[in-house]
């Protein structure tokens, strides 16, 4: 019996003994895990219970232009915070500091009541403010340093560079697109504190470095920036317009040398102007572009061979699709004329013919190709892609219309992209607002961005041509107005009328789109003036002449040399001759000072202040005191008495006797061939409005 307890007792004692080594080895295990395992944990919870920091912003990187000129940068300026744990009279503490910083006494009041450890009372505050709340020593309200924002050119490329918000956050433009790179790290500021959270006067402090933003240096140059800006504010306030904008870019490599809208706005104070005014509509909206886009109609149909320059076509001032006659925009039309004259006149009936000829399959083809429907890439945030419509919505009337630049949406950064093309031999490329990407004292490159091209749009060879045409359009056609002395132009004028409530209105669009010089291109720009109010309202009168300085400037400031002397539009050729100066467009004195200094007369017809048509047609050789007729509105160039005449019989008239017969009747020649007529379109008899072409046959004497 006994040795059954001893047998008991001592299985009692083994199984007390293992359960207390099998505590202690747990003791031991926790503590292994929570000293060891765990230690840099627990080390850091005890450092946040005694130790808080201030965030320290680190400053924003700078923002240079192509030539290293500082356009936006950042500086360090004092901000007052509180640690609301810390005020002992949230409500007394409320009254003065309110006081001081001429604020709500309410809202200083609620922030002193967060639950948080940290809370800004004041961004900016005026430099009596800071020394105020310095001087009232109150418990718990520091002063910090935080850096601020400051655009150094005002409102210059305000709409390109955007705006940064009071927490280094960029928020429009630039400043948000490029916003991981400019922002930086944030580093902190920490101080020890006791149990009860009072600040430990020898206690452990720690600053942790912030790492300031990288640098931007844009593809912009503040010059033409600034002369960009300063014709556009002009076009702007001189015709009334609702809104203007230009963007100048380079078309052999995608970088845009400027970009401007106005109304414009200030960077600094921006909280002090309207949304709208901080848009920049010039890329984040859309608009019927009208003629500019017959330059895409014209390089699909030049590239398809379904025309060429000296085409030949006839318009009556219509032209009937299915059960529609679309108009061309001059009544009565423009007659016979060949396709370069067609680019001239921008007459809607040839391109809307020229849409029919390509198909809407192949047409919507070079449309995409251009780059349209589509973003351009630019790195820009909120840029719009435009609305081309898809191919089963496209039937013979869209399609015709479409030709002529009316129902599809575009950008006009899409449209100048797309002239580029043309410009710079066939080649769709990336345009760009950012050279490079530097560190953030801005002495070393971090990244790069060149050219890039996206495809082949064109031949060389059709790209060439039609850079030829569109200069014949600044010379001889509705462009002249755009013309720069010294240098060659190439461009295209728009007059499109706004859609509204699904109908096109009386608000116009009118601009201007080109690039220079032809041979050898520097720029290419487009200008936009959106509802102008002026008396005038075509693209070619309005936008073109400030398109016109904004490339002559800019080309003398880049230093490209003039490629002749030339003096306005005046031409003479031989003793006996002169050649018709192109007038269209002009206000009444210039064109007659034109006519006067180069030996013509004149006779005006109408009450306009414009020149609106002209008889003979700029280009052709007339005698010294040969009157030119000028018409200065649409009812005298097209009334009854004086719209129409009929075409002669000019069979067996030799090219000088069949041209003396035409100019004598108001219409103008276009030979084919040489010595005597024998064939002639339109036929004689036929009713032609003044100033139409008559093309006529020539062979040699002894013709059967």
């Amino acid at each position: 019996m006994q040795g059954l307890n001893r047998l008991l007792i001592r299985k009692r004692t083994t199984l007390l003994l293992l359960g207390i080594f099998c505590i202690i080895g747990i003791l031991i295990g926790r503590l292994f895990y929570i000293q060891g395992i765990k230690s840099g944990f627990y080390q850091k919870l005890a450092e946040d219970q005694r130790l808080r920091d201030i965030r320290v912003e680190p400053m924003r990187g700078t923002i240079f232009d192509r030539n290293m000129n500082t356009l936006a940068f950042s500086f360090d300026t004092e901000s007052i915070y509180a640690i609301p744990h810390q005020v002992k009279n949230p409500k007394d503490d409320a009254k003065i500091i309110a006081e001081k910083l001429k604020l709500p006494v309410n809202e200083i009041y609620n922030r002193l009541l967060k639950k948080t450890s940290f809370v800004w009372l004041k961004m900016k505050p005026l430099p009596e403010e800071v020394q105020s709340i310095m001087e009232a020593r109150i418990y718990g309200v520091e002063v910090a340093q935080k850096a601020q924002r400051f655009y150094l050119r005002g409102s210059l490329a305000a709409h390109l560079l955007g705006i940064s918000g009071i927490d280094n956050q960029g928020l429009e433009g630039i400043e948000k697109y490029y916003d991981q790179y400019l922002r930086g790290i944030p580093g902190s500021e920490q101080a020890e504190y006791d149990s009860k959270g009072n600040h430990i006067p020898l206690g452990e402090r720690r600053f942790i470095q912030a790492q300031n933003g990288a640098s931007l240096v844009l593809t912009i140059d503040q010059v033409v920036q600034y002369i960009t800006e300063r014709e556009l504010e002009k076009a702007v306030l001189e015709n009334g317009a609702k809104r203007g904008a230009v963007i100048v870019m380079d078309p052999m490599n995608g970088e845009i040398l400027a970009l401007a809208n106005y109304p414009t706005f200030d960077p600094n104070q921006y909280a002090l102007y309207p949304h709208a005014a901080r848009r920049n509509w010039v890329l984040a909206d859309q608009f019927e572009p009208g003629s500019t886009f017959k330059i895409i109609t014209s390089a699909a149909a030049l590239e398809e061979g379904v025309v060429r320059r000296n085409s030949q076509f006839y318009d009556p001032g219509f032209i009937v699709v299915e059960d529609r006659r679309l108009k061309c925009w001059r009544a009565g039309g423009h007659g016979s004329q060949t396709f370069i004259e067609a680019v001239e006149n921008s007459c809607n009936p040839v391109f809307a013919s020229l849409a029919l000829r390509l198909g809407s399959e192949k047409f919507l083809e070079y449309i995409n190709a251009f780059g349209f429907g589509k973003q351009t890439g630019v790195d820009f945030p909120g840029e719009a892609k435009g609305i081309i419509p898809p191919l089963s919505r496209i039937k013979n009337v869209e399609l015709a219309t479409i030709g002529f630049g009316q129902g599809i949406s575009i950008t006009p950064l899409q449209l100048l992209n797309a002239l580029s093309v043309i410009a710079n031999g066939g080649e769709l490329l990336q345009p760009h607002l950012v050279k490079e990407i530097r560190t953030p004292d801005g002495k070393q490159v971090i990244k790069e961005f060149g050219k890039n091209t996206i495809r082949r749009v064109i031949s060389k060879q059709t790209a060439e041509e039609l850079s030829l045409i569109l200069q014949s359009v600044v010379e001889n056609g509705s462009g002249n107005r755009a013309r720069i002395e010294g240098y060659s132009v190439a461009g295209k004028t728009g007059t499109a009328q706004k859609p509204q409530g699904g109908v096109y209105g009386q608000e116009r669009i009118a601009s201007f789109i080109g690039f220079a010089p032809v041979e050898k291109p520097r720029i290419a720009a487009i200008i936009i003036l959106d509802e102008p109010q002026s008396p005038v309202k075509y693209g070619g009168v309005i936008a073109a002449p400030f398109f016109s300085t904004i490339a002559r400037d800019t080309l003398k400031y880049l230093g490209v040399k003039p490629e002749s002397k030339e003096e306005g539009n005046v031409q003479i050729s031989g003793e006996n001759s002169i050649i018709v100066p192109n007038l269209l467009h002009l206000p009444r004195d210039e064109a007659v000072t034109t006519l006067s200094r180069v030996n013509l007369t004149y006779r005006g017809l109408g009450s306009g202040g414009y020149v609106i048509a002209q008889s003979p047609k700029a280009g052709v050789m007339v005698k010294p005191k040969t009157t030119i007729l000028l018409y200065y509105d649409e009812e005298s160039r097209y009334g009854k008495e004086l719209s129409t005449v009929v075409v002669p019989d000019l069979t067996g008239l030799s090219v000088l006797e069949a041209r003396n017969v035409l100019t004598k009747v108001g219409l103008q020649l276009t030979p084919s061939g040489a010595g005597i007529a024998f064939k002639q379109i339109p036929t004689p008899g036929t009713r032609l409005t003044l100033g139409a072409t008559v093309t006529v046959y020539f062979v040699a004497t002894g013709y059967n």
